[in-house]
C-alpha cells in the first residue's frame, strides 16, 4: 500500500484518502480501490504487468472499452487504472437472470469478442505476451494435465492412463490446427466483463495469446459460474459467428470443428482450475462450481470416446469424495 500511495501522489500531487482492498479472485493480484476513480494493482509478476498494458492499449487501439492505466511504477510491478465501477457482467446475469437487458448485454459483448480478436491480433506483438506467446502444444499439455492432476486423480475414479493420454494427444493435435494472427483472450468469461453506461467493458486479458478465437467463445459460453442452457449457447453463438464475418473471412465448416474441440479443451482446464482453487486451497467460489461442471460434461459430443467415457463418469458415478483427508464435495 506504501508503493502505491507513493505512485499515486507521483500521478496525481496528493495521497489517496481511500485505499480499500477489493474482494480477492482467482488471481494473486491485489487491488484497491482509491480517490478519484482509480484502481491501484500490486502485482505479483513484471512479465505479467507488461503483458496487460501492451494488450490494453490494443483493445483501446481497437475502439473498445478497457480500463485506461493512468500509471505505472519503474519496476513495472505497482500500476494505477481506471476504476470501471461495479457493474460486472456476472453480478447482473446472478441478479437479474436472462433478463431482457442482460440478453442484450450478452448479445453486445457477442458482437464486441471478434473486434477485439482480429483488432488485438493486428496490433499486438506476440513476445510480450505471457506466459507464453501463442497456444502451442506445451500450453496444450499443460491444461490437460492440470485437469488430470489437480481435479481427476483427486476423485478416487479409476481410469486407463494410455487411454486417456491417446484421447490427449488427439485434442491436442486438433486444437493446434489453427492459423492466423487471433488474439485469444484466454479467460473470456462474465466475470472478466463490465458494463458501463450499457457497453460491456473488458478487464483481465494480461494472459492472452496468439491463438484460435473459438477458445474465448467457449470459454465464456460453457463456463461453470453461469451455466448457460443449450438454447441460449446456440443464441450467442450465431450472434458471434455473424459478427467475425463482418471483420474477417470464415470458413464455417472449420469454425464450428473448432469450436467444439475448444469446449472440451477449456472444460478441461476449467475444471483443472476447480481442483487446484477449490480441493487443495478449500476456496469455496470453486467448489460451488464442480456441480455444475459435472453437469456440461453431460452435454459433450463423443468426439474423443475414452475421454468422455471417463467425463460421465465423474458426472454420475462419482459421490464428490476424495482423497484428500476430511473433504468431500457437495454434489
Amino acid at each position: 500500500m506504501e508503493r502505491l500511495q507513493k505512485l499515486y501522489k507521483e500521478w496525481r500531487g496528493s495521497e489517496s484518502s481511500e485505499c480499500t482492498l477489493l474482494a480477492a479472485s482467482g488471481s494473486a493480484r491485489r487491488y484497491y480501490r482509491m480517490d478519484g476513480g482509480v484502481i491501484g494493482c500490486i502485482g505479483t509478476s513484471a512479465a505479467e504487468n507488461r503483458a496487460f498494458f501492451a494488450v490494453d492499449k490494443a483493445v483501446l487501439g481497437s475502439g473498445l472499452h478497457a480500463p485506461k492505466v493512468y500509471a505505472v511504477s519503474e519496476d513495472d510491478m505497482v500500476y494505477l487504472q481506471e476504476d470501471l465501477g461495479e457493474g460486472q457482467l456476472y453480478a447482473m446475469l446472478v441478479q437479474d437472470g436472462l433478463s431482457d437487458g442482460n440478453m442484450a448485454l450478452l448479445k453486445r459483448t457477442m458482437q464486441l469478442l471478434p473486434v477485439l480478436q482480429v483488432g488485438v491480433g493486428k496490433q499486438l506483438d506476440w513476445s510480450v505476451c505471457f506466459p507464453d506467446r501463442e497456444l502451442n502444444a506445451r500450453m496444450v499439455d499443460f491444461d490437460l494435465n492440470y485437469f488430470k492432476y489437480d481435479f481427476l486423480k483427486f476423485t478416487g475414479i479409476e481410469f486407463n492412463e494410455i487411454r486417456l493420454q491417446d484421447c490427449f494427444d488427439a485434442l491436442k493435435a486438433d486444437a493446434l490446427d489453427y492459423a492466423g494472427d487471433t488474439f485469444m483472450y484466454r479467460d473470456f468469461q462474465a466475470r472478466n466483463v463490465m458494463v458501463s453506461g450499457s457497453e460491456p467493458c473488458f478487464i483481465d486479458f494480461q494472459g492472452g495469446r496468439r491463438g484460435p478465437g473459438e477458445y474465448d467463445l467457449a470459454s465464456f459460453l460453457w463456463n461453470a459460474g453461469t451455466h448457460f442452457s443449450a438454447d441460449v449457447r446456440h443464441v450467442l453463438e450465431l450472434e458471434y459467428l455473424s459478427a467475425l464475418k463482418t471483420v474477417t473471412e470464415v470458413d464455417e465448416e472449420a469454425f464450428w470443428k473448432r469450436y467444439h474441440t475448444m469446449i472440451f479443451l477449456r472444460l478441461l482446464q476449467e475444471t483443472g482450475a476447480y481442483g487446484f482453487r477449490g480441493i487443495i486451497e478449500r476456496k469455496p467460489h470453486f467448489l460451488e462450481c464442480i456441480p455444475l461442471v459435472l453437469k456440461s460434461f453431460l452435454e459433450l459430443p463423443n468426439t474423443y470416446p475414452y475421454l468422455c467415457d471417463v467425463l460421465r463418469r465423474l458426472a454420475t458415478e462419482w459421490d464428490g469424495t476424495t482423497n484428500l483427508p476430511g473433504l468431500k464435495i457437495q454434489l
